[in-house]
């Protein structure tokens, strides 16, 4: 069959920072090693079954940089087995006190094949760095991976001074070459929050195109003629792709999108809220509070509170019958949407990575599938990356793109609200003061550069260097940029927009305001230090290690 048009998939893989070498008390901590496990971890071994059978697909994913720092973490790496070593216990367990009933039982062999499998392919084939893992497909070409802001830092908020705008993209993409030794062509703006403001910074760092929520085309100036179909071009040069909304709708509507399937297993049940306390309590929180173990027993079922097992074929055949589904409206889509254009049309899927497979447990699944029937099927599109259909097709209507998000009525909401209004007025004031302190010691690293270049020439001549390492000019110089990158950091990492979000939605909303103040108090902290020229060393090395994330900060990116 002739190919039409394209369909893009992009997924976003995003966590906040959480990091607590201080203690293994944090529950959030969990998130990640939920999302390895259940996300990261099945979309690598999908990938690796594709590319075993010789399929040639194509997908797109961010992988932000709190997401990469967590993932190179060698002590989250250790946490994240500790994790799977209980999961696989409580599994073991499991297939003993299930024996009353074979299908339950089933099940409890399952997750301890799983995990057991989590664990063999965590520390055997990806030596503990599934950075590598998503790498290696990007290296053959199947995988673009795109950046982010540098904390998911929320820009139609924080361009009141866009020198925190710059920041959060520069060290994103300083971010992004570290790890895959490349500048990225993509970026998904923190929560799709696009402002004409950034266009400029997104350039100058070498970035070519953004992905928006679907009104940020829809209402653009002029009128894009073809919709979310096609990218337009801001008169900056800034290219933007929009969400298609009738594929989105069919994967995310929590009425007939396809994760509401009764087949499916149910998120909400759980063992960690339903086996006796006393047999399951080494195994959820530290303070004695139920929280999920990952192990789930039961399918959807319906909609009344009565949920049968969780059947894993059943599971499958829902998946494998809504992939053709989705195949066949997205070949009529692009038929249709094929005779208006003089260029094939675009679909972009755009959605958070952690629903494939931790909210919708059978995703991954899903698009292997998919992805095969693409391939061998009989259907009028291929798919494609952003990159790739820039560069098919470089002729792209200039409009304006229109101010959005996505989250709820797409303007904002979600991130200021009377619930957490409160926190930006000290974002606005750090982010006022971290420009003012950098400009204020600008020359400041140059001068520890040229001391410590000096240092080198003097080894490399077998010289001595104690006269210059143990001056208190180098000393007091070496402390004062430490404390400013420390203060970048801090700066940073209280402007991630997780904290916004997590307050409005109201869960752990006691962690996300404790990290709003945290990281404010130690920033505060710090500048007035080194306004007073009276640093605290051992301060300055406690948060240095709790907030170890971006160490190649240069804290002159705000001045």
């Amino acid at each position: 069959m002739q190919k039409k048009g394209y369909l893009s998939f992009v997924l976003h893989a995003h966590l906040p920072f959480i990091h607590h070498p201080e203690s293994d008390d944090y529950l959030e901590e969990s998130w990640l090693y939920e999302a390895i496990s259940e996300t990261y971890i099945p979309l690598l071994q999908n990938f690796q079954k594709l590319v075993d059978e010789g399929v040639n697909f194509r997908i797109t994913m961010t992988m932000t940089p709190p997401l990469l720092s967590m993932l190179d973490s060698k002590l989250l790496q250790q946490k994240y087995i500790n994790y799977l070593k209980q999961h696989i216990e409580l599994s073991k367990k499991e297939i003993e006190r299930t024996k009353y009933d074979s299908r339950i039982n089933e099940l409890s062999k399952y997750y301890y094949k799983r995990y057991s499998k989590d664990l063999h392919w965590f520390k055997d084939i990806y030596k503990c760095n599934l950075i590598t893992g998503f790498k290696k497909f990007q290296d053959l070409g199947v995988l673009e991976i795109i950046t982010c802001g540098a904390t998911h830092g929320y820009f139609p908020i924080l361009y009141v001074n866009e020198k925190t705008v710059r920041a959060q993209i520069a060290v994103g993409v300083q971010t992004y070459e570290r790890y895959f030794g490349k500048k990225p062509r993509g970026i998904w703006l923190p929560e799709c929050g696009y402002v004409p403001e950034a266009d400029k910074y997104l350039r100058e760092f070498g970035l070519e195109y953004a992905i928006v929520e679907t009104h940020g085309i829809l209402y653009a100036n002029p009128t894009p003629v073809y919709g979310t179909l096609a990218p337009i071009v801001s008169p900056r040069g800034f290219t933007v792709f929009g969400r298609d909304l009738e594929s989105s709708r069919q994967v995310w509507s929590s009425i007939n999108g396809y994760p509401g399937d009764f087949n499916y297993r149910e998120f909400y049940r759980d063992i960690g809220y339903e086996a006796d306390y006393d047999y399951i309590r080494p195994y959820i929180a530290h303070d004695g509070v139920r929280v999920n173990t990952g192990i789930k027993y039961n399918r959807i079922t319906g909609k009344s509170e009565y949920k049968d097992v969780y059947n894993i074929q059943w599971a499958k055949d829902s998946a494998e019958r809504q992939a053709g589904h989705f195949l066949d409206c997205r070949t009529a889509q692009i038929e249709n949407a094929s005779k208006y254009m003089d260029k094939p049309p675009i679909v972009l899927c755009p959605y958070d990575a952690e629903l494939y497979g931790h909210w919708w447990y059978e995703g991954p699944y899903w698009l292997y599938i998919l992805f095969k029937k693409i391939y061998y099927d009989e259907c009028n599109f291929e798919l494609i990356t952003p990159s790739e259909y820039i560069d098919k097709y470089p002729e792209i209507q200039e409009c304006e793109p229109c101010r959005s998000s996505w989250g709820a009525n797409g303007y904002s909401e979600v991130w200021l609200n009377p619930s957490n209004d409160y926190a930006h007025r000290h974002l606005h004031t750090a982010g006022n003061r971290m420009c003012e302190i950098a400009y204020q010691f600008r020359d400041l690293n140059g001068e520890l550069d040229k001391m410590e270049n000096q240092i080198k020439e003097l080894r490399s001549a077998k010289k001595t260097v104690t006269s210059i390492t143990s001056s208190s000019k180098y000393r007091k110089t070496k402390l004062k940029v430490r404390a400013l990158n420390q203060m970048a950091r801090e700066l940073l990492l209280a402007q991630s927009s997780d904290w916004l979000f997590i307050i409005t939605n109201n869960t752990m909303v006691d962690y996300a305001h404790k990290r709003i103040k945290d990281h404010i108090g130690r920033f505060t902290k710090l500048y007035n230090e080194i306004k007073e020229d009276k640093i605290d060393a051992k301060f300055l090395k406690d948060i240095e290690i709790k907030d170890a994330i971006f160490p190649d900060i240069d804290y002159r990116i705000y001045s």
